[in-house]
């Protein structure tokens, strides 16, 4: 095993996660979404600011780094530093779980991030398609169905771990992986605390309607 690839991984994937796509997208429209609507840095939050297409921008581009930090990195560390020893699965895991971190504990915005939904979301398509997959119908059915995005999203969280514990022997996963998401899953469920509360009392936004 060479030490160096999953260094080389760990470093790349955590900048990827931690370049701030909400941020940037608000300061390219004069606007710091930090300070607007719940000042999350998140796509919800830019959507409630920015509108819709923002939005998705942003959403793509916090998947896509995910994605990239799952998928390719791996394979780029694996090209530069070759050694029999070394699992790609391993530093597919270990580059998940960097751009996760990174993108909910940004360097650049004082550790102070995103919830994490989206780019978890690019990370499990990395690491199982499938499970990916049914937890964005889940989100879907949810989100049509309440029209909280947060709940939506903690739904979501919730049924990762399970997906890719089934995908073990029925589509692309692992032991390792189940337990990552489970850690990464609890992790997005936590940041969504403030949210939560809101849900209970009753005060949480829906889709569509300005915050109260």
């Amino acid at each position: 095993m060479d030490i160096s690839a999953y260094i080389l991984v760990v470093v790349i994937s955590y900048l990827l996660g931690a370049t701030p796509s909400g941020y940037l997208a608000g300061m390219a429209c004069g606007i710091d979404v930090r300070t607007a609507g719940s000042g999350n840095i998140g796509a919800t939050n830019v959507v409630r600011v920015l509108g819709k297409r923002v939005g998705a921008i942003v959403l793509a581009a916090d998947a896509l780094k995910g994605f990239i930090s799952a998928r390719w990195v791996p394979l780029l560390a694996l090209w530069l530093f070759p050694s029999p020893g070394t699992s790609r699965e391993n530093l597919a895991l270990a580059g998940g779980v960097a751009a996760i971190l990174g993108h909910i504990y940004t360097c650049w915005l004082k550790f102070k991030g995103g919830k994490g939904i989206a780019t978890s979301g690019g990370v499990v398509l990395a690491w199982a398609p499938v499970a990916c997959l049914t937890a964005l119908a889940l989100w879907g059915l949810v989100l049509a169905a309440s029209k909280y995005v947060s709940l939506a999203s903690i739904a979501a969280a919730i049924i990762l771990p399970f997906a890719v514990w089934f995908g073990n022997g029925h589509w692309n996963g692992s032991p390792t992986m189940t337990y990552a998401m489970a850690g990464l899953s609890l992790l997005a469920i936590y940041k969504h605390k403030a949210n939560i509360q809101r849900l209970l009392k009753g005060q949480e936004s829906r889709i569509g309607r300005k915050k109260t």
